[in-house]
């Protein structure tokens, strides 16, 4: 399965739609006069012990969790708003008549093609039936590795992981990237652990291949026997796996080398074959991230009995395409997928379900749509200005560090003052006209959209790097930075309240939106960015001894993260969170900063109650106002580099010295560090 390059991300890594009409609801927003909403807090914690529960404790009390979500909050509650907005876009398209090839005639019928359920109930799994064929005439693991190469519409299959980017020591260049793949649980441990919730998720997942299975006319015996050996030729792989933390070292985890020479190193995998069925027949040199995986591939495939390779083949046939299927393989994904893997109870609605799938198959042709409808040009230009005033602060901040070194810091100013700013959508949108979209063919037109990808992707290995080109689409509700582009991006879907509204005060923005834009600035300078020169390329350019303080610094904010525990003392992983929790401290740092810049900023004058230093703290607060299940929580702590929302608040505050004065900390409350102690890097 391919696997997109890693970019920084702001937001969660997964993501009840309120009863009223979608006009009362934007009347509403039109209308909004309250900027921190009070009735959330819980004033009977001290904000010195968990400023967290003190600004949102009431809210995490009294809210329930929707069924059909995994969470609840700032993050789902704009997402669900962003859904509904596109479900207006979609259901004018779909309702259009539209020219045919037209970007509305795209979406539309796309959309009314996912729509169609009577249409998708008759054919069951019938479009897959050519494939599982095709896999049924396979007769050694040299076959196997010709048809995951040779599928145009998934190219690697689920054993091959593979994305085309920038080659981090050669930034302008784009290269194809070869990382570890092949496992369908969380990560590596989930098939080692021993704790009884680890165990659980093992057995249904066993229980899931075996269903798929049995629903394409497999006994249940059979199918039993056949999930137990999927799960145990997986087991082997992930004993291959690094970890996710280390997977965050850009150094340790770059490898060029010569197709010639894997060949040599990996004969069974035969790399040159491999990349010729791939269409790749003439690319000499490409990236392998993690080329211990593919050592433990090259012996694992000839060993493997070809039952169970062709086995594997199949589930990850049925579980890649589920959701396109009838409704017995549907609830069979959403079963294991959502409600066991993440503790979701209930399906979301189709229509959110297929907007969904239209935003990740055709983004820039619905994105076009989204911003004419949604996003002003005047938003872009506020967005521009922020920015530009937290560059500035940045600017001035590594100017007078005091542990960095001036050759260093040249380069850093250098870095700084290239960085570019995408805001809102792209200047030049995707082309998807060479994707033929049916109004009646919904699986088909997810290959086509598949296929087209690849073609896209492909095309540009070996060729110049595009930095105008996105990783994320319109209405999406994150932001990211990409330390080989050295840029930041801030998509639209993001820049609504509570992260930015242009009526709220200073406070609020400067605490929202202002923090998303200085934590995507860091991150450029975190523990990874900070390898990445101003042209975007992976090299040293740091002193020896600013390289050494820089560790000694962020080693401080690694241990601090590895005290938190959520759930049954289960602890966070200071390593794998480091790159986020060193943005997010940099980014309340230089938003507070540019904040004191502004009229208000400068002033006292209290807005219900509170000052302005305490308001622009309560609004970043509130970004984080975020409740999620016990699953989503675990597999999160397992994989995922942000922190729980409750530590993105706590964390990064208690190294912060104008919160304890806002807040009056004092020594002997939960939060308060003494000032030799507090974590103080950018």
């Amino acid at each position: 399965m391919v696997r997109v390059k890693q970019i920084i991300g702001f937001g969660l890594s997964v993501l009840c739609v309120i009863a009223c009409q979608k006009k009362e609801k934007a009347d509403q927003v039109n209308r909004r006069t309250t900027f921190f909403d009070k009735t959330g807090m819980d004033t009977t914690v001290s904000p010195g012990n968990d400023f967290f529960t003190y600004a949102n404790g009431g809210w995490v009390r009294k809210t329930a969790i929707p069924g059909d979500q995994t969470g609840w909050g700032s993050f789902y509650q704009i997402y669900e708003d962003n859904q509904i907005k596109t479900r207006t876009i979609l259901d004018e398209a779909a309702g259009s008549k539209a020219k045919a090839g037209s970007v509305e005639q795209q979406v539309g019928d796309f959309y009314a093609s996912g729509m169609d359920t009577l249409t998708i109930e008759k054919l069951g799994y019938e479009p897959l039936k050519a494939e599982l064929a095709r896999i049924a005439a396979l007769t050694d693991y040299k076959g196997v590795l010709n048809y995951i190469a040779s599928d145009k519409a998934n190219r690697g299959g689920e054993f091959i992981g593979l994305y085309v980017g920038a080659d981090d020591r050669q930034s302008s260049l784009n290269r194809i990237n070869f990382g570890q793949a092949g496992l369908s649980l969380p990560e590596k441990d989930y098939y080692t652990k021993t704790d009884s919730s680890t165990r659980k998720i093992r057995a249904a997942f066993v229980a899931y291949v075996a269903k798929l299975f049995t629903m394409v006319g497999v006994d249940a015996a059979t199918a039993r026997t056949k999930a137990d050996a999927i799960l145990e030729f997986e087991t082997a792989l992930a004993a291959s796996h690094k970890a996710p933390a280390d997977l965050r070292d850009p150094v340790a985890n770059y490898n060029k080398l010569a197709v010639a020479d894997l060949t040599k190193r990996m004969p069974n995998l035969d790399w040159r074959t491999l990349l010729t069925a791939m269409s790749l027949g003439k690319i000499d040199t490409v990236l392998v991230s993690q080329p211990g995986y593919y050592q433990a591939l090259d012996k694992l495939l000839p060993a493997t009995p070809i039952s169970v390779l062709k086995d594997r083949l199949v589930f990850d046939l049925l579980d890649n395409n589920a959701s396109l299927l009838s409704k017995p393989f549907e609830r069979a994904s959403f079963e294991f997928n959502s409600k066991t893997l993440y503790g979701q109870p209930q399906q979301k609605e189709r229509w959110k379900r297929i907007a969904s799938r239209v935003d990740g198959s055709l983004g820039e042709a619905l994105g076009q749509l989204w911003v004419k409808k949604y996003f002003p040009a005047e938003a872009k230009e506020r967005m521009l200005t922020l920015v530009d005033n937290l560059q500035k602060v940045y600017r001035e901040r590594i100017e007078k560090l005091d542990w960095m070194a001036p050759e260093t810091k040249k380069v850093a100013l250098i870095k700084l003052d290239k960085f570019a700013k995408k805001i809102g959508y792209p200047d030049k949108w995707k082309d998807y006209s060479d994707i033929d979209i049916k109004r009646d063919d919904y699986f088909g037109n997810v290959q086509r959209a598949r296929e087209h990808y690849y073609n896209e992707e492909f095309a540009k290995i070996n060729e110049a790097v595009d930095k105008a080109e996105w990783g994320m689409t319109p209405p999406t509700v994150n932001a990211y930075a990409n330390p080989t582009n050295n840029e930041i991006v801030f998509p639209a879907g993001i820049l609504q309240f509570p992260f930015f509204d242009k009526d709220a005060d200073d406070a609020i923005n400067y605490g929202g939106i202002g923090m998303v834009i200085g934590h995507e600035m860091t991150h450029l300078f975190d523990d990874q960015g900070r390898q990445y020169d101003a042209q975007g390329n992976l090299r040293d350019w740091w002193t020896k001894q600013d390289a050494e303080r820089f560790s000694a610094k962020t080693q401080a904010v690694v241990n601090q993260y590895n005290g938190y525990t959520v759930l049954d003392n289960l602890h966070l992983n200071g390593r794998l969170t480091l790159g986020e929790n060193l943005a997010d401290l940099g980014g309340i740092t230089l938003a507070y900063q540019a904040f004191k810049l502004t009229k208000q900023g400068q002033g006292t004058e209290k807005i219900d109650g509170f000052t302005p230093d305490q308001r622009f703290f309560l609004g970043f607060a509130q970004v984080w106002r975020i409740k999620v299940r016990d699953e989503t929580e675990r597999v999160g702590v397992a994989t995922d580099p942000h922190s729980p929302a409750k530590f993105r608040v706590n964390g990064p505050l208690t190294n912060f010295a104008p919160f304890y004065q806002a807040f009056s900390v004092k020594a002997g409350q939960k939060l308060f560090k003494p000032e030799v102690e507090q974590a103080r890097v950018w």
